[in-house]
Parts: structure tokens; sequence; C-alpha cells
């Protein structure tokens, strides 16, 4: 791994969430939790109200310093891996001059916007959004610790400085522990936002460096408490079995048999609402342990009226997409004039087909939720409290509030670490199926899916297919770009996650371009997985740049930068949008790292890809060879990244690493089909997972370039699939335009 700092890679404004807030960021409290001081944040990305004391002394979001000298930083958002409960501290502890030992990190007790503002994670975009408001809160609190002990210590505030977790004299051995200073510094004046200066990054001690993770620990000694762990008393366990065909309604089942069976302590017959992500008709099982309900379920029979559940073809949907044309029934994206470029007798056009799959999420934790729903009795109201993984707690609460005709006051929802998501915990039905369970029984209840439950209930990411095609000059030069989408709708309307953007890269840099839909229903429910849209559009569009630079005899690295224009923000007020300086960046830095151009043994090639996708620049570079039976080894991959400053180095580290490794395993043998409603796939020995052995080495480069930090979740994952399959084409002349490839004849 290695670090390109770039100062000078700015172009133009740098759009930012900085200078967005218009009030007081913070609050300081005297006397509460246990006396210190306090601050307690009221910006947008931790709270979303005015801020205010509610019962306890309980606040939004905050930092505390505590009279024994440890610092609380309190993290509001859900962790699944992705490292936020670490780095957003970091920054807090960078700022304030803190010594990370001193740190103590803990998840806010429950979902309460009120108190704590901002409580769900998604789109790599918390790092970003917190980011100015943690720095602002790190540096408040130094500054009223600097002015305690000026007062202290008798001297001028410009000969302190703080570092850790000490206040120090610059010219002598004084200085003053943040617990000393503690009850003084807050009585202190808050400084104004507009007086606030923040660390150099040549003075960073804790920013940019690797810290483990808070929980590391506890996770692989086996006492991480995810989800799935809870244990509360009295409770039971359930299972919930549902119509294999989405939307089948229940008619009859062996109740009576399951209810006699080791273990068994109920079973019933659930009318659900219809609402794939609420309720649906099922069987609900609750017994003495998981493993007893999971074995009754093995002995349930049930007869259900599939005459409006779906009934889905993957092959249908096939047969339908290959039948369709260069431009789609609904053109969403014109710009310039495609077809003259098009016809032009002196451009060269090339055209291509391509193909992706079904995709489900493989989270390592199947779906859970422990609910306990207490029914209202002589002087109180109903109450429902629930243990549940979520990236949303807030959305969930709104959910089970509307559903259950609950107040704010009637609900407690406690949000349990997450074995991973991607994207799947996004939706609330397995919370509904444990509520459901836990008022028919009258006892909590932890509801557990199988892995055939999470494959054949999930929310796919969507397969489809893309003709795409270009015209490129005598000289070499792009003149015109069209793509066609064939994907799914939902009912008469196209999914969110299909179609054509038109800040995807390359119809965002090109004079002459089209983008066009046709859609086909489907009623397999569909939602985000892993960098939605990109880690499909990166394949296509990206897999044929490469053809047109082999069409037109171009280097592949050449054409890609030149079809990146002048370094510019393409939308210079969103912050999301591409910047072209910083694109030609990555894609030169692992075309540098990664050894682009020279030569290659027989069966063994290069292949690169960049794209850029949450507010991240990301290119990779793939060597890959490929043997006479078709088996495929990925060497190494070689990726440049540009997020801005990197808070936590081994958390980013990891998490590029882990979306290769992620997106390799995907591309290699992994597909969801569905035959009359039907998923077809409902295990790991239909639906392989990337042995370590086959894992590839990964080397990192980030250019920490002078930009404000973007998250790292979700952008590392796109470009593989396109580099390893150019690196495919340079290694065997065959062209990769369908996945798995394990469904083209090769292997890993």
């Amino acid at each position: 791994m290695s670090v390109v700092t770039n100062e000078n890679a700015r172009v133009g404004a740098n759009p930012s969430l900085s200078g967005q807030t218009s009030r007081r960021d913070f609050l300081k409290i005297s006397g509460v939790m246990g006396g210190g001081l306090v601050l307690a944040a009221t910006a947008p990305g931790w709270a979303q109200t005015a801020p205010q004391l509610v019962g306890g002394g309980e606040l939004n979001a905050y930092v505390q310093i505590k009279p024994d000298g440890s610092i609380v930083i309190y993290s509001g958002s859900p962790e699944m891996g992705q490292g936020i409960a670490t780095s957003l501290p970091m920054i807090v502890a960078e700022e304030m001059g803190a010594d990370w030992g001193d740190v103590i990190v803990e998840q806010t007790p429950e979902v309460n916007t009120e108190r704590y503002g901002r409580q769900s994670t998604g789109g790599s975009f918390t790092v970003y959004l917190n980011w100015q408001l943690m720095r602002e809160m790190g540096a408040t609190a130094r500054e009223m610790l600097i002015s305690a002990a000026a007062i202290v210590m008798e001297l001028p505030r410009d000969e302190l400085k703080a570092e850790d977790s000490r206040i120090r004299h610059l010219f002598s051995n004084r200085s003053r522990s943040f617990a000393e200073l503690a009850s003084l510094a807050q009585d202190q004046p808050m400084p104004a936002k507009s007086d606030l200066v923040f660390r150099s990054r040549e003075d960073y001690r804790i920013i940019g460096t690797s810290k483990s993770q808070v929980d590391s620990f506890d996770i692989v000694t086996g006492q991480g408490d995810f989800g799935i762990d809870t244990r509360v008393p009295n409770m039971l366990y359930g299972s919930y079995t549902k119509c294999p065909a989405v939307g089948g309604k229940i008619i009859e089942a062996n109740i009576e048999e399951i209810k006699a069976l080791p273990g068994v302590v109920d079973a019933y017959i659930v009318v659900g609402n219809g609402n794939v992500r609420e309720l649906l008709d099922g069987v609900g099982i609750v017994g003495t342990s998981t493993w007893a309900v999971f074995a009754a379920r093995k002995m349930l029979q049930v007869r259900w009226d599939e005459s409006e559940a779906s009934k889905d073809s993957w092959t249908d949907f096939a047969d339908f997409a290959v039948k369709q044309g260069d431009t789609g029934s609904a053109v969403l994206v014109e710009q310039g004039d495609v077809d003259k470029a098009l016809q032009d007798p002196g451009n060269t056009v090339v055209s291509s087909f391509y193909e992706y799959p079904y995709l489900t999420h493989l989270c390592l934790e199947p779906m859970n939720c422990t609910a306990h729903f207490q029914p209202g009795k002589a002087g109180s109201r109903e109450h429902l409290e629930m243990w549940l993984p979520t990236q949303s707690g807030p959305g969930f609460k709104t959910l089970a509030q509307e559903r259950y005709g609950l107040d704010a006051d009637q609900l407690t929802i406690h949000v349990k670490r997450m074995g991973g998501s991607f994207g799947r915990r996004t939706s609330g039905e397995y919370m509904c199926e444990a509520i459901e369970l836990s008022k028919l029984s009258g006892r909590p209840v932890k509801l557990t899916w199988s892995r055939e439950d999470s494959m054949r209930h999930d929310y796919f990411r969507e397969g489809g297919f893309c003709r795409v095609r270009a015209a490129m000059t005598t000289d070499g030069k792009l003149a015109a770009w069209e793509e066609h989408t064939i994907g799914t709708a939902v009912g008469s309307e196209p999914s969110r996650w299909t179609g054509v953007r038109a800040g995807s890269f390359p119809i965002s840099t090109s004079a002459h371009a089209r983008g066009s839909l046709t859609t086909f229903r489907m009623d397999t429910p569909s939602g985000p997985w892993r960098a939605p849209f990109s880690n499909t559009h990166a394949f296509v569009s990206q897999c044929f740049i490469h053809e047109l630079a082999e069409a037109a005899g171009r280097d592949h690295v050449e054409l890609l930068i030149e079809m990146m224009g002048e370094p510019r923000w393409l939308e210079p007020d969103n912050f999301r949008a591409m910047n072209t300086g910083r694109a030609v960046g990555v894609i030169k830095l692992a075309a540098e790292k990664g050894g682009w151009g020279r030569s290659m043994p027989a069966g063994r090639g290069l292949g690169i890809a960049f794209y850029f996708c949450h507010a991240a620049h990301v290119a990779e570079l793939a060597e890959v060879s490929v043997d006479q039976k078709g088996k495929v080894t990925v060497h190494k991959v070689t990726a440049a990244v540009d997020v801005g400053p990197i808070i936590n180095r081994s958390g980013a580290l990891n998490q590029v690493q882990g979306s290769i490794i992620d997106g390799f395993s995907a591309m290699a043998g992994q597909k969801i089909t569905m035959e009359s409603g039907r998923i077809l796939q409902t295990n790991l020995d239909q639906y392989p997972v990337l042995r370590i052995d086959a894992a590839p080495k990964v080397d990192v480069h980030f250019i920490e370039s002078d930009f404000d930090p973007t998250g790292l979740g979700e952008p590392g994952l796109p470009p593989l699939a396109p580099a390893v399959a150019n690196a495919i084409y340079a290694a065997t002349g065959r062209r990769v335009r369908a996945m798995p490839l394990f469904d083209q004849g090769f292997s890993v």
C-alpha cells in the first residue's frame, strides 16, 4: 500500500457540506452524565431537530470528557463492518488532541432521532456527511479546554497546545490533563465556528493512522453483540415460512402436527397484508430453540394458492432481451447528434450485447430480529421492544409505528451490530414477522431466517442486459456513444436500480450520447446491492471502452484519459459528480503501479478499468492468467483510490480489499435465476463463494487529494469485473460479455 499526497489536485470549487449549517453547531451542558465537559451536536448529519435536554440529561449526539479522563463519543450510525464507529470518533479525537487510548466509543442505546440525530447508514456517505461536523466538535472541545488551562496555569492561550489528552505549555514541562480541566472547561465560552482553526495534515497523529475497529477484540473472541446473539428473559425462538413464489396465499397447513413435535411451543397460520416489504402470508413456528423450529419446518406441509403469485422466468426475460434493438422504447438521455455520428461513413461503428445476472446479498449473518410485544394492561398502553440489526433504525421505527398503530413512546428499538448488509437490511419484513410471532405467543421471540430463507426471499440485485454501440473516427477518437438497457419494471414503473444515468461515465463526458431503456415486468423483489447500478454499469461500459480501444488500435489507458477531457467538475455544485482531473489521477496511478504496458507471457494479460460512484474515483488493474482448460487465476489487482484524506488507514485498506474479493467472487460463479416465480439457487452449493486460495493479491494506493473525504464501502467493487474481463481478453483473445465466468466455460 502507498499514499500519494496531491495538494494540487483541486480543480475548481470543491462541492462540500462544510458551509451549510446556519446555526450554532453545539451545546455545552453542565452537570449531566456524571459531570465533566459535554458537547451536544445540533448540526445536520447528527441531529435532525432542534437541540434539547431530555429525561436523564441525554442529548443528541455528543462527546463527553469524564472526570476519570475517559472520552466518550457516541456513535449514532449503525455498524455493519464499514468501520464508521471507529473512523468518526478518530476525527473528533484528532481535533481535540486526545490520546486514542482514552477514547471509549459507545453505540447509541436506542433509536431516537430527537436525542441522537441521524441513525442510519448507507451509500458510503457517512464519513463525508459528518467530516466537517466531527472536526468542529473536536476543535470546539479543544479550545474550551485550552481556555480552562490558561486560567488554571496563568499562561497565555497562544502558548498552550492540546496533545495526548493534555494541555501542554510550549516552553516548559507544565501540563494539565483533560480530566483536570473538564469541570472548568464546561464553563468557558464556546468559540464561534468562524474562529475555529483545524489541524493541518502534517500535524495529524490519529487521522491517517491504522486503528483496529473498536469492537474487533470482541468479535474475534466470540463476544461480539450481533443481532443474532440477542438473549432476553422468557424468549422463544421462531421461524417463518412463506410461499416459494412471491405473492402466494396460504390455504391450509398441518399446524396441529407441527405443534406436537419436540421443542415446538406453538404454530400459527398468519395472514399478511400482501406487502412484500412488510408481511406476506406464512406459517410461524415458535419453540425452545432455533434448531427445534428449523427441524419442525422440515415436517411442515403447506398448500398455497399461487393464482396471483409471481410467474417470473429468467429464461423468458433473456429471450425477450435478445430481440430488442439498439435503441429502447424510452429515451432517458439524449445529447448532441448520435445518429449523425453513427451514420457517418467515415466512422467505424462497434456494437456489443452484455448480460449480467440477478445476485443475492449473502450476508454472513442471516436476517433476524428479536421482538417483544407487550399488550396494554390496566393503566398502561401497549409497548413494543425490539433488538434489531438494521441499516435504518428510524425507517424501521416508522414502519412499526404505522403498521401497529403505536406512538413513539410505545416503541423501543435497540440497533444491533450487523454481520453484513450491503443494502439488504433496509427492508422490514423480517421485523414484521418477529412482531407477529411475539404478539401471537405473548412472549419475546427471536426470529431467525435460514440460509435458504435468505436466498429465496432476498431483495436481489437485478439482472439485465445492455446493447451498447459507439462510433469511432478514423483517428481513433470517440464520436458517439449509445447504450440501451433492457431491465426490469416493478409493476408499470422501471426499477430505480436499472436504466441509464446522465451523470455516468462515459455519457457524462461525451458530446454525442444516448441512453435508453426497455423494461420487462418482474415481480421478484429487488433492492440495493453493493454499489447499486454502478456494479453492472461499470461491467458494460468499461469492457466496451476496451473493445473500442482494440477496434481503433489505441492504447486502452490512453483512450480512457482522452475521453475525460479537460480537468473539471462535471457538475460543480454536486459533490456526487465526477471530477475528471481526479479520474485521470487514479487511472495513471493504477497503470503505473500495476505495470501497464509491460510484456506478458502467453496466456497472461493485463486489464484496467475505471469507475466513479459514491463520490469516489477508483481505477483497478488486474493481472490474470488463463490456462488451456480455462482456469482463470487473478494474480494481482492494483487499485488506485481517491476518496480524499484517509481517516483510518487499516479500515480503508480492508474496505478496498474486501470489495475486490467480493467483486471477483460475484463475477466468477454467482447468479440467481428464477422459473415459475421460484428462486432456483437456495444454498451455497448452488451459489459458490470464492475460496481463499483463489483470492488475488490486492495492492492499494491512495491519492490523498485536498478534498473532503468520502466513503469506501462500495466504490472499490465496480471496476473489478471489467478489469478482470479485459485482462482475460488480453490473455486469450476471448471477450467476456456475460457473467458469471463459470457459465462462459471458465473456472477459478
